[in-house]
């Protein structure tokens, strides 16, 4: 349906090869005999027609003939037929496409000019490579008479000039069959480093991201490359800021870059979020002007610091496509090598006029869907996207904890997804307790379905006034003040501003040696006599 509607969308604002090349009054790349070559090894050598098929496709051909015949080729491949010359031939007279390809006499032409196909690999790459310079200089055309037209929309244009370009390199740089020997291989690498990162305190070497939930990075061994992971929940459980908890934990903590976009947030928000956290003030004193006690003025200076110094970057911009979110990715992957994506929320995300014409919201969620985990893979990265669930958690009984069943608008989010967590807070509705014992300021992160892992719950610290998510088993933030009993012997005032504090000792007790001090005298001089 996705692949479909793509066509259809590119098809309708697509330039001809003709028009693009009259434009630019030059004969297009093109390599007329390997083609013809490349189609006569196919019908004469079945070795050759199992290797190279694969790599080939309708575009690498000029010729419009030549596209008529491949397609015959392809399509007797695909019907698991024989392929030769008198199928080929019967195949387009069936498909009315033999005076479209030069008669039969053309056809077998082909096959007379065939000495060997012992270079048929090498005559692949030389067409892929034509057909890649053709669709650059069509591609450059297209935007070039675009740009010049008054009526269009730059960014709109700059957006599917760059999806364009990254189809050709989809469509033409594939990853090759690898032999299970290889695989094997990278996959016992990919142990010995694990167990590397394992030995060493820092976690180094470890192929995952760490989140900094201890509980959670345990379980998942942290968020793998190329995945899709859901966070789930409903509204004011929390969703927002246990992304931006991990967001935060994984810049500062681990020096990740990272970029959270934000459908629902303005950057601001989310930068007044993260500064309370981080500096233990909770977030209504920051909007509401109270006057700060000097150490709050302190740690907001110093820990304001901290997070701008922290590779993350946050995006708010409302209504973006899925096609603006692919581009916007690409661009900081080039320039700033992000390691993870994060999106709040993927319902409020929209996939473009094009793809989403004529389709109902649940298509459009698959799509987005696919797409988000599409994105993973070019980049390489993890990509975390919150979702709504659906009403039916408030009207089941029970303890109400979510289900896969409850996410919103779309079963293809669950089938696309590499990982689904729900966050949930029992507290919230008014469980005081469960199995693991009190429920206030706890949260549990459910781990509904894991594709490399296996299942089950963790249990996290939500502090509320500062609307974060800690290890469960860490101080909270603000019981540090009250572990120690306050010290009221510190004279700033009376010594000119000098914090100092005065403590009693035995060398100035009973010096005499008279005394009930057992301690000897040491014999102090008066203050206004010689040491000496």
């Amino acid at each position: 349906m996705e692949t479909a509607t793509r066509t259809i969308a590119r098809s309708r604002d697509r330039m001809s090869y003709a028009k693009a090349f009259d434009l630019n009054g030059k004969t297009p790349p093109q390599a007329v005999d390997l083609e013809k070559s490349v189609l006569g090894a196919l019908m004469l050598d079945q070795n050759a027609l199992s290797n190279t098929i694969e790599s080939l496709h309708e575009g690498c051909f000029y010729r419009p003939e030549n596209q008529a015949i491949f397609r015959a080729i392809r399509k007797l491949f695909d019907l698991n037929k024989p392929v030769d010359l008198l199928m080929v031939v019967n195949q387009l007279r069936q498909d009315g496409e033999l005076e479209a390809a030069g008669g039969a006499y053309y056809v077998s032409e082909l096959t007379n000019n065939v000495v060997s196909a012992a270079h048929i690999e090498y005559h692949t790459r030389i067409l892929n490579e034509k057909f890649i310079q053709r669709e650059i200089i069509r591609i450059s055309t297209e935007s070039l008479t675009s740009a010049y037209e008054e009526t269009t929309d730059v960014v709109d244009l700059l957006d599917r000039t760059e999806q364009k370009l990254m189809d050709i390199n989809d469509k033409n740089f594939r990853r090759d069959i690898l032999p299970i020997g290889d695989l094997v291989k990278v996959a016992n690498d990919q142990i010995v480093s694990a167990q590397e990162a394992a030995l060493n305190p820092n976690g180094e070497g470890r192929t995952g991201i760490y989140c900094g939930l201890t509980a959670l990075d345990r379980e998942t061994a942290g968020f793998q490359p190329g995945t899709l992971i859901i966070l789930a929940g409903r509204p004011a459980m929390g969703k927002t800021a246990l992304a931006l908890s991990m967001a935060r934990n994984m810049a500062v903590n681990f020096n990740k870059p990272i970029a959270f976009f934000s459908l629902e947030m303005s950057g601001e928000e989310l930068a007044m979020r993260l500064i309370s956290g981080e500096a233990g003030i909770p977030g209504e004193d920051l909007k509401k002007g109270r006057a700060l006690e000097g150490w709050e003025q302190v740690a907001l200076s110093q820990k304001s610091q901290v997070l701008a110094n922290a590779p993350m970057f946050i995006d708010s911009t409302s209504q973006l496509s899925i096609f603006d979110l692919r581009a916007k990715c690409r661009r900081l992957k080039q320039n700033h090598d992000i390691q993870m994506v994060f999106i709040d929320y993927l319902q409020l995300m929209t996939a473009g006029s094009e793809l989403g014409r004529g389709g109902n919201r649940e298509q459009e969620i698959s799509i987005i869907s696919r797409q988000l985990k599409a994105l993973s893979k070019e980049l390489s990265i993890p990509v975390l996207a919150l979702s709504q669930l659906s009403r039916a958690v408030e009207t089941r009984g029970g303890d109400k904890k979510p289900q896969l069943s409850d996410l919103r608008e779309s079963g293809a989010i669950e089938q696309d997804a590499d990982i689904v967590l729900f966050v949930y807070r029992p507290e919230y509705y008014g469980l005081d307790e469960d199995d693991q014992g009190s429920t206030a300021g706890k949260a549990n992160i459910i781990i509904a379905k894991h594709r490399s892992g296996s299942t089950g719950e963790v249990r996290v610290r939500f502090v509320k006034k500062y609307v974060r998510f800690e290890n469960d088993d860490v101080v909270p933030t603000g019981q540090y003040a009250t572990a120690l009993p306050n010290n009221n012997n510190f004279d700033s005032a009376g010594n000119g501003g000098a914090m100092t504090i005065t403590v009693s000792s035995a060398m100035n007790n009973d010096v005499s040696g008279n005394g009930s001090n057992d301690m000897p005298a040491f014999g102090v001089v008066e203050d206004n006599e010689s040491p000496f």
